[in-house]
């Protein structure tokens, strides 16, 4: 396998600079890719180990056309993830002014993160959408657009000049990048993980998400995330991707996947990997009953009742 990652490009993405804090990032060749498509596409063609793409933001959730990647195709696994603030600057051919620009444009998540400020410093500019903020730096580079919403640091990189700094919306915004790479057996557990996965309900009737939902809360399983995907196959059809705290080797985890397993047409094993956003030491402490020693004695009485031991 080359020893090659494969990235949302082209260079100059906050993609990029999310995945360069990554210190294995310094022994691998980072390619550049035109899509996040592209990109995965990379590594289950063999031609990359790893991909690193953005998953989630802060502002608008899951970044559907990742997550539709995930849903979809030959099986992938997630083994890391990545926050990074986000805040856009206004880059521009040197020498533009504000009142000059027409047309503007970003990665569509980009919009709803500076959508207001749209409104109140540019209401007329025509916004149209780039593979990704880097490439709509280089559109604007060539001259297709006035403006492009991307990270200043980006500037240099193309010969622009950031116009504006520190735009958004949302105070704290942030995005997260995951890590994908071939299915092979997760890292250790680190005591503050999480486990993603995706769900098919075998028919649609009430109460048919609470069900799946309740595998999870009876054993005391925290969800971080919760977003329905379109199967395709008609309105209405829909699967769940799915993230949870804990590893898939925390008995209250596991339990609650084999009971989704049972009840479920299809589920599809994304990873259980580190958090980024805390430590072991901050991590939840598993409500009453939930613990790795308790499931473990609830089963030793099971057996003892088995065999007559109680």
């Amino acid at each position: 396998m080359p020893a090659s990652y494969a990235y949302l490009g082209p260079e100059g993405t906050f993609t990029e600079v999310a995945l360069r804090t990554l210190p294995e990032s310094a022994t691998r060749e980072l390619v550049p890719m035109v899509s996040v498509p592209a990109a995965l596409d990379a590594v289950r063609n063999g031609e990359a180990e790893a991909a690193f793409v953005p998953i989630e933001n802060s502002v608008e959730g899951g970044i559907t056309t990742t997550l539709d990647e995930l849903v979809a195709g030959e099986p992938l696994m997630i083994y890391r993830e990545v926050l990074l603030s986000i805040t856009f600057a206004l880059l521009v051919r040197p020498g533009t002014k504000l009142s000059e620009i027409k047309t503007v444009t970003a990665h569509p998540a980009a919009q709803p993160q500076v959508r207001n400020w749209l409104k109140a410093h540019l209401p007329d500019a025509v916004w149209e959408s780039a593979a990704s903020n880097a490439d709509g730096a280089r559109l604007v580079q060539e001259g297709r657009y006035d403006a492009a919403f991307a990270g200043e640091f980006a500037a240099a990189r193309y010969g622009l000049e950031a116009l504006e700094t520190n735009i958004h919306d949302a105070e704290n915004a942030q995005t997260r990048f995951v890590l994908v790479g071939r299915p092979a057996r997760p890292a250790a557990p680190t005591g503050a993980d999480k486990t993603s996965v995706v769900l098919w309900q075998r028919d649609d009737h009430p109460g048919g998400l609470r069900d799946l939902l309740g595998e999870f809360a009876v054993r005391g399983v925290n969800l971080m995330l919760l977003q329905s995907r379109p199967t395709g196959e008609g309105i209405g059809n829909y699967c769940f991707c799915i993230d949870a705290e804990g590893h898939i080797s925390d008995r209250r985890v596991a339990e609650a996947l084999m009971g989704l397993k049972r009840i479920c047409l299809q589920v599809r094993f994304l990873g259980s990997y580190p958090r980024a956003d805390i430590t072991a030491a901050d991590a939840r402490v598993p409500s009453t009953g939930t613990s790795d020693d308790e499931f473990m004695a609830a089963a030793d009485w099971v057996a003892r009742c088995q065999d007559g031991r109680f």
